[in-house]
């Protein structure tokens, strides 16, 4: 049998407040992904008025809170396909920066610890830009170290330029959630490193909470993987695609909390509309694995 050695057992760092607890005041935590219709500068975009859009995601952000969920992320899913990062335009952080501004404000009385920010694909700068001009105070960020190929060429990890960018604008309290084997990307540029190394890599390069995934968008995260990436970080670690009413109690065990879309939408599938009733059965399950619910 191995021992791992964790990433702040070197004495690189100290190890980091729990940001889970810090930003939703629970040990576990659902957080909802508001998908939002398609913006400016997107190509199917259709020149529909940000109100418009800003109030879709109040409605999809609404159903969420009442089912019983902790917190959101807003994503700009519907903006396909995507660009890598350093491409977005100015439009897509300012509409972004508004839609966080208004759900924070109608839901979250003005208090976006709970309100994340991600710009799809890996746009860790923009994403943070977003977030601190809307005042959420986290993103999500699904490359942060080593890179990967996925549709939209060699994705590289952002941590280096992301941090710094962070720093530059005075946006240090805004959190990163970082994937480790990212979905939808194949990962032989670093097959020749283990989970535990990627995950060591993205604590050390300054993540705050890491996310396991199945292999695409709805796709579970398989228990061993969750466990993998545990037993190698002192980081929460949540699960980013694939929970459903029906495993969430089998997997919450092992993380800190779940984000959920999918499954909790009218057809099953990301691009749906929020489902009440589906919300309801899910956070009622987690409730049954322990979760305290807001």
């Amino acid at each position: 049998m191995t021992t791992s050695t964790k990433t702040s057992d070197l004495g690189v760092f100290p190890p980091r407040p729990n940001a889970i607890k810090e930003l939703f005041g629970a040990p576990k935590v659902v957080i909802g992904v508001v998908h939002l219709p398609p913006l400016p500068g997107s190509p199917h975009y259709e020149g529909t008025p940000l109100d418009e859009i800003c109030a879709f995601a109040v409605e999809e952000a609404r159903a969420y809170l009442e089912g019983g969920c902790h917190g959101l992320i807003v994503e700009n899913h519907w903006d396909i396909p995507f660009l890598k990062p350093g491409e977005h335009g100015y439009e897509t952080s300012a509409a972004m920066a508004v839609v966080t501004d208004r759900v924070r404000h109608a839901l979250l009385e003005g208090t976006g610890g709970r309100l994340g920010v991600s710009v799809l694909s890996n746009a860790a700068e923009c994403s943070i830009a977003s977030a601190w001009s809307g005042g959420g105070g986290f993103v999500r960020v699904n490359q942060w170290a080593n890179a990967y190929v996925a549709n939209e060429g060699i994705i590289e990890g952002q941590s280096a330029h992301a941090s710094r960018y962070r720093s530059r604008i005075g946006a240090g309290p805004v959190k990163v959630f970082a994937d480790v084997h990212v979905k939808h990307g194949s990962h032989a540029i670093v097959a020749d490193r283990t989970l535990a190394e990627q995950t060591e890599d993205a604590e050390f390069f300054g993540a705050d909470v890491l996310i396991a995934t199945g292999s695409r968008t709805g796709d579970a995260a398989s228990l061993e993987e969750v466990e993998g990436i545990s037993a190698h970080t002192t980081l929460p670690v949540v699960i980013g695609s694939g929970i459903t009413a029906g495993n969430i109690g089998g997997l919450l065990p092992a993380c800190d909390g779940v984000i959920v879309a999918s499954s909790v939408k009218d057809n099953g599938r990301w691009w749906g509309r929020v489902d009440r009733a589906k919300v309801r059965e899910l956070t009622a399950a987690a409730a049954k694995a322990g979760v305290v619910l807001p």
